[in-house]
């Protein structure tokens, strides 16, 4: 009976093993089985994928936890992927993570008819109205956290600071509705969230142990809790855009304990990424004087022409600086996964005329910030912060940039792209640029130690949005005095 156990193991190879047809991309399936490269992929997406694309190429396949991921490397044939949602599906994979992060299950819903209702709430007329309040929400909370009559130096990291007053200032605009109203306290729901933040990125792979699993259900429960209300009437105080939202799942049949996880994925969905790119913006400004002296320039000039400040929230005014440094700052600093699951076997034509088959079940993914933002070849020194690689030399909007002799399309996509792209893209750059105006021309800031850096960013976090930092930078600010 000895040999049963061999023969066990054979047969078990057999059925897991796999092998590369001749027209698939180069397989790397690691040295160990099943699990494959997962270890190495989770601890630094970023290095991992540089350090296969040295090996293989622009397009290749490696197996993780069991799963096949195709890894496209060449912006030239992103069109192919974001423009076949037949053979591609965004909608699955979103489905996973729903369901591991938020333990949510969705009905599913015409994805046409949610982004139709998004659109209508986060453009136009609609998003005039948004930045309205969120501006008017991004006073309060800053004159509440510094009175204008106060004189003295505060002391805090600029993360906590910039996480803090953002998070909150969104919820109260789109979920909590006015401060002196019977909502939620956001503070209250700022640090229950901190708390999944934590755990995020594990819920995300799965990788949580079993006291770590319940803790993540505690904090889940609160947030559901505190959430319940939010946009449940039009009487709630929340934004037209939740009780929209809420009408959208009702009328799908969810039930009101599913539709607060929803409300909970929506947190994340339109908090989680302004506080940081917000944090590293600021950073690189404080960090790198020359820019922080142009940027503050150009905010000068805006507000000898308005008093009040609030067009800034608007998109017709001219920030060219400004845009650029934030460009430059997601480039450094976002970087998602733009993923799909290949539902039919597809042949992907690549720009160099080459022919992939990628395999259905399997699982494609996309990754902008190895290629093209942190390519050389397209933007040189690409670990450098420049605070005008997005300007010409007339101070103009640059937006040609080439790889190969040829012109990109895709030369940073923190938004994603296509039909999938942020549809909040213009109210989050709205956000951004209306706080750090607001902290730089009514505040002084500065670093406590003016020879201090930029934290390391959290290697972990790759694939989910913008990076977040290991640890903070210490700042301190006072109402500016005025004459």
């Amino acid at each position: 009976m000895i040999w049963i156990v061999p023969v066990l193991v054979l047969l078990c190879f057999l059925l897991t093993h796999r092998w590369r047809y001749k027209a698939e991309p180069p397989l790397d399936r690691g040295l160990i089985p099943w699990l494959g490269h997962a270890l190495e992929f989770g601890k630094d997406a970023a290095k991992f994928i540089t350090r296969m694309k040295l090996k293989h190429g622009n397009i290749f396949t490696v197996r993780a936890a069991g799963r096949y991921v195709t890894l496209l490397l060449d912006p030239h044939s992103y069109d192919e992927v974001i423009n076949d949602p037949d053979s591609l599906d965004f909608g699955r994979y979103a489905q996973v993570l729903m369901e591991r992060i938020f333990n949510l299950r969705l009905p599913l819903h015409q994805p046409e008819k949610a982004k139709a209702m998004m659109k209508r709430h986060f453009m136009g007329a609609s998003l005039s109205t948004l930045n309205s309040t969120m501006s008017r929400n991004l006073e309060t909370l800053l004159k509440t956290e510094m009175p204008l009559n106060q004189r003295n130096w505060k002391e805090e990291g600029l993360f906590q600071l910039s996480y803090s007053l953002l998070f909150k200032a969104g919820y109260l605009t789109l979920f909590g509705g006015e401060q002196n109203n019977n909502s939620t306290d956001p503070s209250r729901v700022y640090e229950e969230y901190k708390k999944l933040e934590g755990v995020l990125c594990s819920l995300a792979r799965g990788t949580l142990r079993k006291e770590e699993k319940r803790t993540a259900q505690s904090i889940q429960r609160k947030l559901w809790e505190l959430l319940a209300p939010a946009g449940l009437t039009e009487e709630s105080g929340s934004s037209p855009w939740l009780h929209a939202y809420r009408r959208l799942l009702k009328e799908d049949g969810v039930d009101e304990e599913m539709q607060s996880r929803a409300v909970l994925m929506q947190l994340w969905a339109t908090q989680g990424n302004v506080g940081p790119a917000a944090f590293w913006l600021l950073g690189y400004l404080l960090t790198n004087p020359e820019a922080l002296t142009a940027v503050k320039r150009e905010f000068g000039q805006i507000s000898q022409m308005a008093s009040s400040g609030t067009p800034l929230m608007d998109k017709s005014t001219k920030t060219p600086v400004f845009d650029s440094v934030l460009e430059e700052t997601l480039r450094l600093t976002a970087a998602p996964f733009i993923t799909r699951e290949v539902v039919r076997d597809k042949t992907l034509h690549m720009a160099d005329g080459q022919d992939y088959l990628l395999r259905k079940g399997d699982r494609l993914c996309l990754f902008p910030f190895v290629s093209p933002q942190m390519d050389p070849e397209v933007h040189p020194e690409p670990q450098k912060f420049k605070f005008n690689r997005f300007l010409n030399e007339d101070g103009s909007v640059k937006k040609d940039f080439y790889k190969g002799g040829k012109k990109l399309k895709y030369y940073t996509m923190p938004w994603g792209a296509g039909t999938n792209g942020c549809v909040g893209r213009q109210f989050a750059i709205n956000t951004i640029r209306k706080f750090v105006y607001v902290l730089l021309t009514s505040y002084d800031l500065e670093l406590c130690d003016s020879n201090a850096q930029l934290p390391e960013k959290d290697a972990s976090r790759y694939g989910f949005g913008m990076l977040q930092p290991q640890g903070d930078l210490l700042v301190r600010y006072k109402p500016r005095e005025t004459r």
